[in-house]
């Protein structure tokens, strides 16, 4: 008896290599052109679009509205930048992709006097910040659909806060790097504190970048009463902060979530800074908050793809980061950074190699239990070493081909050498392994679309 073996098979032999090495040059120009140059048809949504709204003062605010692959987002949500921040940052980007893989539109815009948005800063406070949020969030139900999900970063998390009190649409509101009252923010404006309070203004660096902050700006701070309205918001609330913040103290995240009602929750960012700079940070946040709100928001019944076909991807104009909806099931496609690519997930060849892994230990495990075989666990490696953007640069050479995975089978469990050969045997046979010895033919058709 034997307890455990690995085999290392070739899946191609010599009467399958012609029709093996034929198809797989079709499915990987396939992959290509569906990876890198997706086409979504008309009725599908735009997956990033530029728009503007009007506030209250009458200024338009831009905005950039994120929409995920399916055919009706699961909610919308509004997102509040950092102090001084514009709807571009780095940590901004990367939190609205997560959420949209997870099905989440995203509503990101520049706050009165930033970015590019009009207004002058000098003459906003941190209640023009609460009703310009108030503003996107009447655009969403006006063109849209009403927000469900508030967020903010730093500042814009208090800003958060205080609009999802006054809106009844909200159902769930997450801070990241908050502080627990608004005026936490004067520290960064400590040397010209008296200067302001002497002459009414005074131009303050902020990281880098020079603002006139008014008096009046200082007054609208001290007069907020965070406490009162975090405790009696209503609405699920979760707080994210990282212990090593430096700008906004974690102290700030304790008396947050002590103010606050159930249900809340509280997530440590260990090791990340106050403006998530490490995209992997952001990324986790965005996921976290996804998963998180959709406990608590009433969620549509059956989600459906953008698409009459079972997979849909898409790829915008810079990077290779793809966005991939499966049936109901989203996931991303990537580069390693040293080809240009963000490595936020596999790339098409580490996908196909991933079906042809699940695909087999699935096979070995289904026929096992058919039988009643004492099969505790399957482990499938696989390998294809090549260069995706080199194959991509040939794409256009007809027939250029591509040439052999290697898979190894990692098994556990009380079984015998026939038993163990058999396997091999039905290992040759799993779906994805007989789809790639086939001969296969793929039709390609491009829809361009405005």
């Amino acid at each position: 008896m034997r307890r455990g073996a690995i085999y290392q098979l070739k899946i191609i032999d010599k009467q399958s290599q012609k029709s093996f090495t034929k198809h797989c040059s079709l499915l990987y120009r396939f992959i290509s052109s569906t990876f890198l140059f997706c086409a979504i048809q008309k009725q599908f949504n735009m997956p990033s679009k530029k728009v503007e709204f009007t506030n209250s003062n009458g200024y338009k605010l831009s905005a950039r509205l994120e929409m995920p692959l399916t055919k009706t987002p699961d909610a919308y949500a509004v997102f509040a930048h950092v102090f001084t921040g514009s709807k571009n940052l780095s940590a901004t980007r990367h939190i609205s992709r997560a959420l949209t893989l997870n099905g989440i539109a995203v509503l990101r815009f520049d706050f009165t006097g930033l970015g590019d948005s009009e207004g002058d800063f000098s003459d906003t406070n941190f209640s023009s910040n609460v009703d310009d949020l108030l503003a996107a969030s009447k655009f969403l139900e006006e063109n849209y659909e009403a927000p469900k999900i508030m967020i903010g970063h730093s500042l814009g998390g208090a800003a958060s806060v205080f609009a999802a009190s006054q809106l009844d649409c909200i159902q769930a509101v997450a801070t990241v790097g908050a502080p627990s009252e608004p005026d936490h923010v004067t520290h960064l404006l400590e040397s010209k504190i008296e200067d302001i309070e002497k002459t009414g203004l005074a131009k303050v660096n902020i990281g880098g970048q020079v603002f006139t902050i008014k008096k009046q700006f200082l007054d609208d701070l001290r007069d907020k009463d965070m406490y009162a309205i975090i405790k009696n918001l209503d609405k699920a609330i979760l707080v994210l902060h990282s212990p090593q913040d430096k700008v906004v103290e974690i102290e700030n995240a304790a008396k947050i979530y002590l103010a606050a009602m159930h249900p809340k929750s509280f997530v440590s960012l260990d090791e990340a800074d106050h403006m998530l700079t490490n995209k992997n940070d952001a990324f986790y946040v965005g996921n976290m908050i996804a998963t998180w709100a959709k406990r608590y928001i009433n969620l549509p019944t059956k989600p459906k793809l953008q698409t009459h076909k079972q997979v849909v991807a898409r790829l915008g104009s810079s990077g290779y980061t793809t966005d991939v909806m499966a049936g109901r099931h989203g996931l991303i496609a990537d580069e390693a950074e040293d080809l240009g690519g963000e490595d936020f997930g596999p790339s098409p060849y580490e996908l196909l190699n991933a079906a042809l892994g699940a695909c087999t230990a699935m096979t070995l495990q289904m026929y096992a239990r058919r039988k009643k075989w004492d099969l505790k666990e399957v482990k499938v490696h696989l390998s294809f070493d090549r260069s995706y953007r080199d194959d991509c640069e040939h794409c256009d050479e007809k027939d250029r081909r591509l040439e052999t995975f290697d898979r190894e089978i990692e098994i556990k469990g009380n079984l015998d050498q026939v038993q163990i050969d058999r396997l091999k045997e039905i290992a040759n046979r799993c779906p994805v392994h007989r789809t790639l010895e086939a001969t296969a033919t793929v039709t390609t058709k491009i829809n361009l679309v405005e």
